[in-house]
């Protein structure tokens, strides 16, 4: 019964309940809906511009995914929100951070666990783990229907790096390279977010991961913890100069993470500069976005500090 009420929570949280458009207490925002994609199905983006937006200044870029659960809590399915619109428009009046905008990207519904999920961490398992984990998948789901090619992040992270950044590029006031784009995410957003930045730190290069889902599925007893750590540890060469932000509570879904997070800091601690990355614990908070909202300006402080900050 644990393991299909975390699977529920996994697999349904975030599916679109929003509203035709989100009311942000500060700034606006420009919808794109059924933005097209040769490599996902189509959604809603969502783009949110500082009240003193023009094209006058140059912006820096925050990408998030999860994007309907972003601005506007009489829109989301548990009246939550992450508040992202009013912890940047406070940091960038207080002059603690560069200008920036905030990309909001739809979830996919029922496409949200296959595309957030770091494919090729999948991939990299044997050939019986692969199957025990479509089957487990196929039980969860109650479906009968062969899972086929469920994980799809490769093709996710494809839309954000070869569809998306160039959109926003070619139609905003941004700055254009990498260290002035960064990804952020909860749970399995947060996987997406960490696993995009080290397959193309060409494009970005930064990513806020807060309270990851390290288990990857609906339990710790399966073997995508392990799978992540040889992922990271074997691709953490990539990163120069990258800043990566991991944080996490302890209540809720959250109580699973303490011991996971600790594996993965271990691996950072040996093999990055702690200049470029921190992991942030914050006892009593949940799995929620009345917890993430509450911290936002953290990580974001991080991501955009202005030189004068650092």
């Amino acid at each position: 019964m644990k393991s299909i009420m975390l699977a529920t929570l996994i697999l349904c949280s975030f599916v679109l309940y929003a509203d035709p458009m989100a009311i942000p207490s500060s700034g606006v925002i420009k919808r794109y809906e059924d933005f097209q994609s040769n490599f996902v199905p189509s959604r809603t983006i969502d783009v949110w511009l500082p009240e003193d937006y023009s094209y006058d200044k140059k912006y820096d870029v925050l990408y998030m995914h999860d994007g309907q659960m972003l601005f506007d809590s009489t829109n989301t399915w548990n009246n939550q929100e992450w508040q992202v619109d009013e912890a940047a428009a406070k940091l960038m009046a207080d002059g603690k951070v560069r200008p920036f905008i905030v990309v909001g990207i739809w979830n996919g519904e029922k496409n949200r666990y296959p595309e957030y999920f770091p494919e090729k961490v999948y991939r990299s398992l044997p050939l019986l783990e692969r199957t025990l984990i479509k089957i487990r998948l196929m039980v969860q789901s109650r479906s009968l229907a062969p899972v086929g090619d469920f994980f799809t992040g490769d093709n996710y992270v494809k839309f954000l790096s070869n569809e998306l950044v160039p959109f926003i590029d070619n139609n905003f006031s941004v700055n254009k390279g990498p260290q002035h784009r960064v990804l952020a995410g909860s749970s399995m957003g947060a996987l997406i977010s960490w696993y995009t930045l080290f397959e193309r730190p060409d494009v970005f290069g930064g990513a806020i991961a807060m309270s990851t889902h390290w288990p990857g599925m609906f339990d710790v007893d399966n073997p995508f913890p392990q799978g992540f750590e040889d992922y990271i540890r074997n691709n953490i060469q990539r990163l120069n100069g990258h800043k990566v932000y991991f944080d996490l509570g302890d209540q809720t879904l959250d109580a699973n993470y303490p011991a996971l997070q600790k594996r993965i800091d271990a691996i950072f601690d040996a093999a990055y500069s702690k200049q470029f990355w921190r992991s942030d614990f914050f006892p009593g908070h949940k799995h929620d976005e009345a917890s993430w909202s509450s911290r936002i300006h953290i990580p974001l402080t991080f991501m955009f500090s202005n030189e004068s900050e650092k």
